[in-house]
């Protein structure tokens, strides 16, 4: 299939449009920034940090792309469904990264259901409706590219956080499999797994442990969201055509 999209090494999503959900704040703000410098226009989902959101929107539109910020709960179709909608009004969507997720560490025996509950509707639930909403409209343009955030630990597990692991490896899964049903269509589903990353889902850790933590990690510190964002603007770029049902992993060679 040849490229669809005229584009540049310095602006390969020119005018594209992406739908990055959790896109107000730490890896979700990353990566609506690194696409947008890329040419793309976003659409930046947030679930109640609208200042947030309306700041990303203003860097991105200082960039010269286009930027709307959505208001919806991404656990909930319906809110899921006017989200793709309103999208729809800007383009069609070529880009989703489902990236809007939570983290909770507790021992097994001491996760609550509605723990339990939590994580699978906001880790699993989640892209699973955003992507069962925009996935027609990339079948119809026979091109598009979705990447599902997950986590070191959905590759290796985390003492500690078995229900978060779970969900996160359940990611994983749902995009190897997504991924070959939909490979003929032009349609790229890959993952991206981070290890640390200096954001929030830190911010149960003490200074002691954050250090012990970079000093564990074999490249010497913690990531950043931008680490993150470089793997997600890899596998959006039109070149990723030959890269479906793959994660990729920028951990600092936490796990190998």
């Amino acid at each position: 299939m040849s490229d669809p999209f005229p584009h540049s090494t310095t602006r390969p999503l020119f005018g594209q449009l992406a739908i990055v959900t959790g896109a107000s704040r730490g890896i979700g703000r990353s990566i609506a920034l690194a696409l947008a410098r890329a040419g793309a226009h976003v659409v930046i989902n947030y679930r109640h940090s609208r200042d947030a959101a309306e700041a990303v929107a203003a860097e991105i539109r200082a960039m010269g792309s286009r930027a709307y910020p959505v208001q919806a709960d991404v656990r909930e179709p319906k809110q899921v469904l006017q989200l793709v909608e309103s999208a729809l009004h800007f383009g069609i969507p070529r880009i989703l990264v489902n990236n809007a997720g939570i983290a909770r560490a507790n021992l097994l025996l001491d996760t609550t259901l509605e723990e339990w509950n939590e994580l699978v509707a906001s880790n699993l639930t989640a892209p699973f409706l955003c992507t069962k909403a925009v996935l027609p409209h990339m079948l119809s343009a026979g091109y598009g590219r979705i990447i599902n955030i997950s986590s070191i630990w959905g590759i290796a597990g985390g003492s500690c956080e078995v229900a978060y692991s779970a969900t996160k490896g359940g990611i994983l899964a749902f995009t190897k499999a997504l991924a070959k049903e939909v490979a003929a269509s032009g349609v790229t589903v890959n993952a991206v797994a981070p290890g640390a990353i200096e954001t929030d889902m830190l911010g149960h850790l003490n200074p002691d442990e954050r250090r012990a933590l970079a000093e564990e990690t074999p490249v010497g510190r913690l990531g950043r969201p931008e680490d993150v964002a470089h793997a997600v603007l890899f596998l959006a770029s039109p070149s990723a055509s030959y890269m479906t049902g793959q994660v990729i992993s920028p951990n600092g060679g936490l796990i190998t």
